[in-house]
């Protein structure tokens, strides 16, 4: 086994959005993050100990998740690809869901617990940031079922 196997390490993930200041706003006021650095065509968020980077991007289209690669049918809901997100703790999971609907975030997929009682039970929800970009939030009841086949 190797430290990568074992030990949970922070990970980086650079994304394209077509204005800095609505992406600011939704992340900061909507999402929670942390604000680290930050230029005139960059911020550095922290989500939930992650680095996320949102990289402004002059062509419309590049800046523009909403013309997904596709979905996929997963327990009957279509899952935009490509997403990215967290796995949380399963009640920080529970009052995100119920923040992110008081403040009327219009969901892709609402919140709900997916496959249950079977290998691998999770909540999970799915939104779009400002740019369009897919973002997937889940939990465990049973941390151990995230890799569960």
């Amino acid at each position: 086994m190797t430290d990568l196997d074992t030990k949970l390490c922070p990970f980086h993930l650079a994304f394209p959005v077509r204005d800095l200041t609505e992406t600011r706003d939704f992340y900061l006021n909507i999402l929670g993050c942390r604000e680290g650095r930050s230029s005139d065509r960059w911020i550095d968020f922290d989500l939930l100990g992650h680095q996320i980077v949102a990289h402004q991007i002059d062509d419309e289209t590049a800046a523009t998740a909403d013309a997904d690669a596709g979905a996929n049918a997963v327990d009957g809901h279509e899952v935009p690809v490509p997403h990215f997100g967290v796995v949380m703790d399963w009640q920080q999971w529970h009052e995100f869901a119920e923040r992110l609907k008081g403040q009327g975030v219009s969901f892709v997929i609402e919140p709900h617990v997916r496959f249950p009682g079977e290998v691998g039970e999770q909540a999970t929800m799915f939104f779009r940031d400002p740019s369009g970009n897919a973002l997937e939030f889940k939990a465990f009841q049973d941390p151990k079922q995230l890799f569960a086949s």
